[in-house]
């Protein structure tokens, strides 16, 4: 008999910036994966797209407006966790309103795509950051 773990899907977003750097966020203390590294986004909620989703995380947690329209798909990760099993699609947004201010104590990072390896990943985030790595 297989392992039934339930499929949680969480949305996430490349912000890119003009210098063709990326945003990466480091997980809060108190959150899972506490220290690690991911690109910011969260759960999709019940009737919600994954792009309401991340317009509404990115307002959340950064304080900015994402442009929904100008989400671009990327790329998505399939990771199983202990308890779950995580599908992520990836969006990049190159336009947003508003000034970047972290709204959950969070620390976060301008990083060129080549230099992701630098930094610990939550483990769904190290394929993004690959495919990030080499196709941008």
């Amino acid at each position: 008999m297989t392992d039934v773990r339930p499929v949680l899907l969480v949305a996430a977003c490349a912000l890119q910036d003009a210098d063709g750097r990326v945003l990466i966020a480091k997980r809060p203390a108190g959150k899972a994966m506490a220290g690690l590294w991911e690109f910011p986004g969260g759960k999709v909620e019940p009737n919600e797209t994954p792009e309401q989703a991340i317009v509404r995380e990115l307002r959340e947690e950064l304080g900015i407006e994402p442009c929904e329209s100008c989400l671009q798909p990327f790329a998505f990760a399939s990771h199983p966790y202990a308890d779950f099993h995580l599908v992520m699609p990836l969006f990049i947004c190159r336009r947003w309103d508003g000034f970047m201010a972290p709204q959950e104590g969070q620390e976060i990072a301008w990083v060129k795509p080549n230099k992701l390896k630098n930094y610990e990943l939550a483990p769904a985030d190290e394929p993004l950051a690959a495919e990030l790595r080499d196709r941008l």
